[in-house]
């Protein structure tokens, strides 16, 4: 009589045992977290320079010449003045600070390390300067360079790849104050890439550095994306239907300026140099200051926070405004040179397009209004969808909205998959 005995499973010679994947992964985790120690203190270091030049440049040097530090007239001095000092590094530094920063999304081949110092100084200028753009650009770059450079010679057995992956990790850990989104982009930038074990076992480095750089930050510094916005507790199909809606017009709201991106990118390349560029660039983000007031400035992290402190007390043509101002700013001050991320930057438009939507539509409520325009914003801006679902829902600090955004994704990623984005490729075209 046949018995019917289970069969082992034949082995796979790419699965690791246990132990090999215990000598493979332990190894790791010492890389690891220097390298996601050395991404925060970078950042934080970079910031708080910054942040001190900042301090001098609105405040102090207004103040003894006896202006108001946001006057228009200072704050069209200032802009141009700093595209002439970031012309200027552009103009002479090595290597020129780095590529076009139109063609620079998150991450990239390892730049040399000679470019590095010219890349901080012209961010550290701009970030100061009150340009419309964010750290984390330059910030990655740097760090992966230095990471590339230094851990192939500390360690050549590791493959360049993994330093540069755990130099994304730490820095995105670092700048988001969180892990999951490091662990979240990550994972999405392996799901196409071939390789052994499991999808864990391929997170497990950068999700250390991740973590290393995420502690590092909330230890030294305690960043906080949150707005303030009222808790929203017990979301209904109304708060769904606004979501749904906010996060799409939003997306077609931000998309308009990625479609003008080729073309004003291009208007300033036909200057040719960057002493002709930057200052003109600098100009025209002066005058769009002015229009806009003070709150258009500078990256917009903390400027958020100012919007978001007086819901109510905005006319929704001010709010408008400062939607349409910031969004220029962001288009111009990424087309004419200056290095910058659009991540930070665009969380204003998002959130002062939501707090339009609301302020046309009071029942709204502010925490849906805020997170799904800047969900919409950021799809559309980024095409990073981790990242833009996770940014809106850390502003709400309300886990039921994750729900929502979730679902508000869905329209605002049909919407904007396939159309231009806010990067072009080396011929100056928009990346789809």
């Amino acid at each position: 009589m046949a018995t019917d005995h289970a069969q082992p499973a034949p082995s796979d010679p790419h699965s690791p045992t246990d132990e090999t994947a215990l000598r493979v992964l332990l190894p790791q985790v010492l890389p690891a977290v220097v390298v996601g120690l050395g991404a925060s203190l970078l950042f934080l270091g970079i910031s708080a320079v910054a942040e001190r030049l900042q301090g001098v440049l609105w405040d102090d040097l207004p103040d003894a010449l006896g202006l108001g530090g946001h006057s228009s007239l200072w704050i069209i001095i200032m802009l141009t003045a700093t595209g002439v000092a970031v012309g200027l590094v552009v103009w002479k530094a090595p290597g020129h600070a780095g590529p076009d920063p139109a063609s620079m999304g998150l991450g990239g081949a390892p730049l040399a390390p000679g470019v590095v110092p010219g890349l901080l100084l012209a961010s550290v200028l701009a970030l100061a300067g009150g340009v419309s753009l964010g750290p984390e650009n330059p910030i990655i770059a740097t760090n992966i360079a230095l990471a590339y450079w230094l851990g192939r010679k500390a360690q050549p057995a590791l493959p360049g790849a993994a330093w540069v992956s755990l130099a994304s990790a730490g820095t995105i850990g670092a700048l988001f104050g969180t892990p999951v989104a490091a662990a979240l982009v990550i994972s999405e930038a392996l799901a196409g890439q071939p390789g052994r074990g499991s999808l864990w076992d391929r997170l497990f480095a950068p999700l250390v550095a991740a973590g290393t750089g995420t502690m590092t930050t909330q230890l030294l510094a305690e960043p906080s994306f949150a707005a303030g916005l009222p808790p929203l507790t017990d979301p209904g199909w109304g708060d769904l239907l606004a979501a749904l809606v906010i996060a799409s017009a939003g997306a077609v709201f931000a998309l308009g300026a990625c479609y003008l991106f080729p073309r004003v990118h291009g208007a300033f390349q036909r200057l040719r140099h960057p002493m002709l560029m930057l200052p003109l660039g600098g100009l025209a983000l002066g005058l769009l200051g002015a229009l806009g007031g003070h709150l258009t400035l500078f990256k917009g992290l903390e400027e958020v926070k100012e919007l978001t402190s007086s819901i109510g007390g905005w006319s929704s043509g001010e709010l408008a405004k400062l939607a349409v101002v910031k969004l220029l700013a962001l288009l111009v001050a990424a087309s004419c040179g200056f290095r910058g991320g659009r991540i930070f930057p665009a969380v204003f438009v998002g959130a002062a397009f939501g707090l339009f939507a609301q302020a046309l539509v009071p029942e709204v409520h502010p925490a849906v209004a805020v997170s799904s325009a800047v969900l919409g914003v950021l799809l559309a801006t980024t095409r990073q969808g981790w990242i833009s679902l996770f940014t809106s829902a850390v502003l709400a600090s309300s886990p039921a909205m994750l729900a929502l955004l979730c679902l508000a994704s869905l329209p605002a990623w049909l919407i904007v998959t396939g159309r231009p984005q806010l990067e072009l490729d080396e011929h100056g075209r928009a990346l789809r």
